[in-house]
């Protein structure tokens, strides 16, 4: 799928998941600038030559907003946002903390919230648009101590279809991935007996995503889409 000329923002592209879309948005084609909470100096390796972009709040909506200015000023405006940024927290109901719903509240949903209110007027200037965002297979069914995260990734889902219906009539898509176990080095250390075998490739996720980013998706928008791999 060809992104010859397009200018695409990832957040939270610091991140396993967020390089490997950013690269196979660069080999689509794409003028790629990457969003991360982390400093610079964390960029990984894969990342050198994109426009990188540290130190963002995604949480604070000015803070996004001056970003994606800047990015847009940089990449001549932006055409497709995929949002990546956000967090994950295993914690039982019983004993857990009512903080880490708010945190994964702020992590999950309103990162993607403030990223798409800062890309949309730019979105709209180009009369056309593309936005992606990671859900999670277990916001459909929570299994123990995934409440927190499942009800934030729900969150997710329902912000895809508003905003879908939102913009339907008006040139931009918007869609989620509900990705399974990603296979990511952190998850490998939680889960280190898994069989890594069954578990969804970043790169999977990054080619289905650049497919998304395509004209060839024009006719999706307001999809949930699963991506499990065998789990």
């Amino acid at each position: 799928m060809s992104l010859e000329g397009k200018s695409v923002v990832v957040t939270g592209g610091f991140g396993s998941l967020g390089a490997a879309v950013a690269v196979a948005a660069r080999a689509a084609g794409a003028n790629v600038a990457v969003v991360d909470r982390a400093p610079d100096a964390q960029a990984p390796a894969a990342l050198a030559g994109l426009a990188c972009f540290g130190g963002v709040d995604l949480g604070s909506l000015p803070a996004a907003e001056a970003a994606f200015q800047t990015i847009a000023e940089k990449l001549g405006g932006i055409d497709a946002l995929v949002n990546i940024a956000g967090g994950f927290r295993w914690e039982p109901i019983e004993s857990g903390k009512l903080e880490t719903w708010d945190l994964l509240y702020n992590l999950n949903v309103k990162t993607a919230l403030c990223a798409s209110k800062a890309a949309l007027p730019h979105l709209l200037l180009r009369g056309a648009g593309r936005i992606v965002n990671i859900g999670a297979a277990g916001a459909i069914k929570a299994g123990m101590g995934m409440g927190a995260y499942a009800a934030s990734k729900a969150g997710v889902a329902k912000l895809t279809e508003a905003l879908a219906e939102e913009l339907k009539d008006r040139g931009i898509t918007v869609n989620a991935l509900l990705p399974s176990i990603i296979d990511t080095a952190p998850n490998r250390a939680d889960m280190p007996d898994a069989d890594f075998s069954r578990w969804v490739q970043p790169r999977q996720l990054a080619d289905i995503i650049v497919f998304l980013l395509s004209d060839a998706a024009s006719a999706i928008t307001g999809a949930l889409i699963p991506v499990t791999g065998r789990v």
